[in-house]
């Protein structure tokens, strides 16, 4: 069973050196972590698209790393690129974490809107976000809307193969014998899995990616961003598309449309006044770190989706305490005196 949120270290202080390692010396052992670590980052995007979680994804890849460091001798490269190998490790590894786990959600796949609060669900219920910096290798050209939360959410309705499938083909743009070589499957069944992949994505609809570089796209998070900054309800409202969702996990509550929202951000118990909000890189999407005055963290994580020059959707993650490990702490946490949206 791999621990969940288990202190990432370099993979040569984890297994000791025994067998062959111990005969080649510490010089060569090194020389196979050089070689290895490179691949974290792609490979940690991998997993967070496959288990929705970048705590579970770093897991995932800190122990693909250890298995293939423990396996390097009889690693044949006449067979395999290393690449390749470490995707077999990984994807392996995924599938036996995701044969007992339920499947991870956004809070509008859960119940009907609106309601009382309620409790708070565990981590587990919900796919969680994770710091561009993780998954996003900055020498790849990947298509980077691929770790948007409702892409990922969406990702989570395949079976596990399919899923890998889907992301080893659309996402990484492996060949099909590629992938059927991993998965030791024939070409003619990974091409069948992929085509049931997609059919699902298509049902499910993770909607449209921002395209960072519209102006008026850029235009609208900034008109949000300072509305929201000076609590301006009239104009968040104005802002919003008639059918946008409002939700806040680790909550199941979530709210549909202008009127509920309006009411929502109009109650006299709402605590938004005074807060502004500080950029973050999260997910490839316009992501804020939500600041109140007399806290020394983030109150939540806020994710804005927008389609057609309008808002459809906000998501404050308010399990702040668990994210800032795996975040760290905003680079800059002052008000300032207008909120900016990064290219």
């Amino acid at each position: 069973m791999i621990g969940r949120r288990r202190k990432q270290v370099p993979i040569g202080e984890i297994p000791p050196l025994t067998g062959r390692w111990k005969l080649i010396g510490p010089r060569r052992v090194f020389l196979v972590i050089e070689e290895l670590e490179p691949f974290r980052i792609e490979l940690t995007g991998y997993c967070y698209r496959m288990l929705g979680s970048g705590f579970e994804a770093e897991d995932a890849v800190q122990e693909t790393l250890v298995r293939a460091w423990k396996a390097y001798d009889s690693f044949d490269p006449s067979r395999a690129s290393l690449r390749t190998w470490l995707y077999r490790i990984a994807t392996n590894i995924c599938i036996d974490m995701l044969r007992s786990a339920q499947r991870r959600a956004l809070a509008v796949d859960l119940r009907s809107p609106g309601g009382d609060f309620g409790a708070p669900l565990p981590e587990r219920t919900f796919v969680q976000p994770v710091p561009d910096a993780k998954v996003l290798p900055e020498d790849q050209a990947i298509r980077k809307e691929t770790v948007r939360l409702a892409f990922v959410a969406a990702l989570q309705h395949l079976p596990a193969r399919q899923r890998a499938v889907l992301i080893l083909r659309d996402v990484l743009a492996w060949q099909a014998a590629e992938v059927a070589d991993l998965l030791s499957i024939s070409v003619a069944a990974a091409n069948s899995a992929l085509q049931r992949a997609r059919a699902t994505m298509q049902v499910v609809d993770p909607g449209e990616p921002l395209h960072p570089a519209d102006p008026k796209q850029k235009a609208l998070l900034s008109r949000y961003c300072e509305a929201f900054d000076r609590h301006d309800v009239r104009t968040l409202v104005a802002l919003l598309h008639e059918d946008a969702t409002m939700s806040m996990p680790p909550f199941s509550w979530w709210l549909r449309g202008r009127g509920p929202i309006s009411v929502a951000l109009n109650d006299p118990q709402a605590t938004c006044a005074g807060a502004w909000l500080v950029p973050a890189r999260a997910n490839a999407s316009p992501a804020y770190w939500q600041m109140r005055p007399g806290m020394d963290r983030p109150f939540g994580l806020v994710f804005i989706d927008v389609r057609d020059g309008l808002v459809t959707g906000t998501t404050t993650f308010l399990n702040v305490p668990e994210l800032l490990p795996l975040f760290g702490a905003p680079m800059s946490s002052g008000q300032p005196p207008r909120t900016t949206v990064d290219d």
